[in-house]
């Protein structure tokens, strides 16, 4: 029986689109209302493809959720694509992608 490990590291997943593409920080901003299961299906998203975040901050505002995630070692196809499925979720209002070189200043805001 094999050894219980508490942290397993995977190895970075490869782009398979085109393994050339060079990795960048991605930054998440999304903003949508408030539901009890958002979180997890936004981060369900990444966990499919055996990705783990490397910050979250998430903060409540009455019917609003305001989500930042940032992700490392991603090409940035890839990071398009995983937007375009953070889009299509049920209850987000808005996702906004950039590189999250000096971003982590402050999380999403509803315009009003």
């Amino acid at each position: 029986m094999p050894h219980l490990e508490a942290v397993n590291t995977l190895p970075t997943r490869a782009d398979v689109w085109n393994v050339s593409n060079a990795h960048c920080r991605a930054h998440y901003q999304l903003l949508a209302e408030a539901e009890p299961d958002l979180l997890c299906r936004a981060l369900n998203l990444f966990a499919l493809q055996c990705l783990t975040p490397q910050q979250v901050n998430v903060q409540r505002m009455d019917d609003l959720m305001s989500i930042d995630i940032i992700m490392d070692g991603l090409s940035w196809h890839r990071a398009q694509l995983i937007a375009d499925k953070l889009r299509n979720l049920i209850s987000v209002c808005s996702v906004a992608l950039q590189p999250a070189d000096t971003t982590w200043d402050e999380p999403a805001q509803a315009a009003g």
